[in-house]
């Protein structure tokens, strides 16, 4: 009977063990692995693990039943649908339908970049965090100069970013844009082609979409990490949250930065400090309000020059510039920016079909620039010409998006409804200065020499965006249909007090989508989509020899993609396949005798995508993405200045699991980029060369070494790890006889030591 009795016990034990193990790895592909931010560690508390337990319970009776409240069958597998501690799966995005929608039911490209993978990678900007995605053209400013603003391509174009589902409305000018730090970010989405059914003005290649950190359901968690590394790189980010009442109700979270770092130029650098402390009031309950604030100073960040392409490109008399050049002025060089902002995240669950979500941000940014760049060209073997440029500007921001969600049925078919209103306006005022300054014998730079500057143009700029939008995605059995349709109606007034001048824009654009998607059970969805877009443009145009003016209407832009995703069933493991054609119409065409232009441009993009993602299965993260795209300037027959052929890339990482070496993860990757196309120069057609550069990474969790040293954990990663030389970009026009290249980044080494509750 002894022997029974321990018989049953030891089967029931291992019964219990498996439960356990599955609820873990079900746990685990929705979380992924912690991260070293305080998010991803907190994970790992009690209050974490039954939330772990509960989502994957409601997981397995999900799949039982096959189905959702109103939203009619789910096809197979739905891990995907499961969110853990604020944390969203990396095969979950919102950007495309702006509802939690699976990536293999999304009729559109759309890439994800998760918590993990930033901090697994070491990224410090956007620039870096998206530069493993495939259609990106990236370092547009060379990765090591220009990193005050994010700087890359997506299918040809440059694109907007929206933080919280609200654009980042960038300056009239450009001086006065926010950036955000990548450590107040949960995940990034790139969203693919045009978007502005659902967002308005937009480019024809996508849109970035950012989502902050948000307070989670944890009654306490934190952590702090400590960075260093190449150029005298420190950053200290610290993240901190709980409960602020007994039953949860309230919930706060405060996370920050301090961090500098010196230039790959000489005698530059970049320093920061941010802090964004947030507030949800509401719990778990259907009705949540979340407060999200943030300040961010930036005292200096860098230089944003070129060197001349003759020198870098191509050799001069004397060779080559070396990468850490500096053509500026040491006395005279200045970039301070400082940006605040006010967030308000409302979310009411009516019932189990209808829900209200609504949104809104204040931004106020200001920015203070001068800088002594060289002028693109030689006036002698060793001397550059230069020249100044600078700009004070201040701009106000409002942005609004409200939006209903609805489920319903009509016989075989369910609906998912979606009826939305939003609005932006902007405020800016912006003086700028010219000036001269003294040449720069490159053999012995003068870094400290006298400049010469006055005011040059004096803008005041109001513009306003109202937009009213419908999606409906009807699902019947596998097959989905979506359809989106919007109205915009836009009004910007810009003047130039100094010479009097004024222009005025109020154009009324439709938008919309159509895309429809089969789902098979065994898990591949093939689909096929055509979107649209509009993006206001500032010039005078003239359609009649300069007889009469208007201000330029919209560019407009349309995309044709048809594509095919497979997500194997029961595991995160997602593989994606599209094609594209993208035209953008109505592209102002300046002319070399005139100072007017015609608006009678095409731009077309023609492309192939793949990638490949496997976030935290089994201790593997991989991503894998390969693109290949012909963007081509009907205006001047030309591909689009600065736009690749493509590019490819790869990255895995492992943690080891077991054994001596249990918590000890590595890993690297490699990114190539296709060659590109600089701009006309001189000598004619300027070809930028392919490059591939070597990234490495790894991580070590202290607490397998020794038990007193739980939650604490090592990090290091390196980019162009074998330091490759190499130009990234090159932007030159010959009639205005300025040829800038960009050096590509250095070798840039960093090692973190982080500890987490």
């Amino acid at each position: 009977m002894r022997a029974i009795h321990y018989q049953r016990r030891r089967n029931q034990w291992r019964r219990d063990q498996r439960r356990k193990a599955a609820l873990c790895v079900i746990g685990l592909l929705a979380a992924g692995p912690a991260g070293g931010s305080a998010a991803g560690e907190a994970a790992e508390t009690r209050s974490g693990e039954k939330a772990v337990h509960r989502n994957a319970e409601r997981r397995a009776a999900q799949m039982e039943t096959g189905r959702t409240a109103g939203s009619g069958t789910v096809p197979k597998p739905v891990a995907e649908h499961i969110r853990v501690q604020g944390h969203y799966v990396s095969t979950m995005a919102s950007s495309a339908t702006k509802s939690d929608t699976p990536l293999v039911d999304t009729a559109q490209s759309v890439t994800v970049i998760t918590r993990n993978e930033m901090d697994v990678r070491g990224v410090l900007n956007l620039n870096q965090a998206v530069r493993y995605a495939a259609g990106i053209t990236a370092n547009l400013r060379g990765g090591g100069v220009g990193t005050r603003y994010d700087l890359f391509q997506l299918r040809g174009f440059t694109v907007p970013t929206f933080l919280d589902g609200l654009k980042l409305q960038p300056s009239p000018t450009g001086y006065a844009t926010a950036q955000t730090d990548t450590s107040r970010l949960e995940r990034v989405e790139i969203l693919k082609g045009p978007a502005s059914a659902l967002y308005g003005q937009s480019s024809p290649g996508g849109l970035v979409a950012l989502s902050s950190k948000l307070p989670l359901d944890k009654r306490f968690y934190g952590g702090v990490t400590a960075t260093g590394g190449s150029f005298d790189l420190y950053r200290v980010d610290a993240d901190a949250g709980g409960y602020a009442t007994e039953n949860g109700f309230v919930r706060y979270r405060i996370y920050g930065t301090v961090n500098g770092q010196h230039s790959q130029l000489s005698r530059t650098g970049s320093r920061r400090f941010s802090i964004s402390p947030a507030v949800t009031f509401g719990g778990g309950g259907p009705t949540t309000l979340t407060l999200l604030g943030n300040y961010q100073y930036d005292p200096e960040n860098g230089s944003y020059g070129g060197v001349p392409l003759i020198g870098s490109l191509k050799p001069a008399a004397f060779g080559y510039l070396p990468r850490n050049f500096y053509d500026g002025d040491v006395s005279f060089e200045k970039f301070n920016r400082r940006q605040g902002a006010i967030t308000y995240l409302f979310d009411h669950q009516f019932d189990k079909d209808w829900s209200f979500t609504s949104r809104g941000r204040y931004d106020d940014i200001r920015t203070i620039y001068r800088s002594v760049y060289n002028a693109g060209y030689w006036s002698g073997p060793y001397t550059l010409p230069r020249y100044v440029w600078g700009a004070s500007e201040h701009t106000h921001n409002l942005a609004f998006d409200s939006h209903f969600n609805g489920h319903v049925r009509t016989g075989p078919l369910s609906h998912a409804l979606m009826f939305g209103f939003d609005y932006m306006q902007q405020s800016a005022t912006n003086l700028e200065i010219s000036g001269s300054a003294p040449p720069l014998d490159v053999r012995d730079p003068n870094y400290d020499q006298a400049i010469t500057s006055y005011p040059y143009m004096h803008y005041l700029t109001q513009q306003h965006q109202i937009g009213i939008y419908a999606q409906d995605e009807v699902r019947w059995r596998n097959l989905i249909l979506t359809g989106s349709l919007r109205n915009d109606w836009y009004r910007s007034h810009q003047a130039e007090t100094f010479q009097g001048s004024s222009t005025k824009e109020t154009p009324t654009q439709i938008t919309w989508r159509a895309s429809g998607l089969y789902h098979f059970d065994f898990g591949l969805a093939p689909y096929i989509s055509y979107s649209t877009s509009f993006q206001p443009q500032a010039g005078i145009v003239s359609n009649d020899g300069g007889k009469s003016f208007h201000q330029a209407d919209p560019s407009l832009g349309k995309q044709l993609e048809g594509g095919v995703k497979y997500q194997i069933p029961g595991t995160p493991i997602l593989l994606t396949a599209a094609a594209f054609h993208i035209e953008q119409t109505n592209v102002l065409v300046s002319s070399a005798t005139n100072a007017y232009s015609t608006q009678s441009g095409l731009v077309h993009s023609d492309g192939f995508e793949f990638e490949a993602h496997i976030d935290a299965y089994k201790n593997l993260m991989v991503t894998a993405a390969f693109s290949t795209q012909d963007v081509h300037d009907d205006s001047t027959g030309k591909p689009l200045i600065q736009s690749g052929k493509g590019n490819a890339s790869l990255f895995a990482f492992y943690t080891m699991p077991s054994g001596w070496m249990k918590g000890f993860g590595i890993g690297g990757g490699l990114r190539y980029a296709a060659r590109a196309y600089g701009g006309q120069a001189t000598y004619g057609a300027v070809n930028v060369p392919s490059y591939v550069v070597f990234d490495a990474s790894a991580s070590y969790d202290l607490g397998t070494l020794d038990p007193s040293l739980k939650r604490w954990k090592l990090r290091a990663s390196v980019r162009n790890l074998f330091d490759r030389n190499y130009i990234a970009n090159c932007l030159s026009y010959a009639s205005y006889n300025q040829e800038y290249c960009y050096y590509g980044a250095q070798r840039n080494a960093q090692a973190s030591i982080g500890y987490s509750w």
